[in-house]
């Protein structure tokens, strides 16, 4: 388990890579990539790869509530 809050893992276990599937067009990578998205919609997670969340920008930002702004 990883810690949130950047405190030690005192369990000794490694953590397993977690595979992500992009909502979109299907692609796939190992571990969170620093320009893949992440959403949570129905408290459930939803990932977009680079490609998808370049193209679905403006979507995605229609969407965000007026506190962002």
């Amino acid at each position: 388990m990883t810690s949130l809050s950047g405190g030690d893992d005192s369990s000794g276990s490694a953590v397993d890579p977690q595979t992500l599937v992009c909502a979109n067009c299907g692609a796939t990578t190992e571990d969170p990539q620093p320009l893949w998205t992440c959403s949570v919609e129905n408290g459930r997670r939803h990932y977009l790869c680079e490609t998808c969340a370049r193209e679905n920008l403006r979507a995605i930002e229609g969407r965000l509530d007026l506190a962002w702004w």
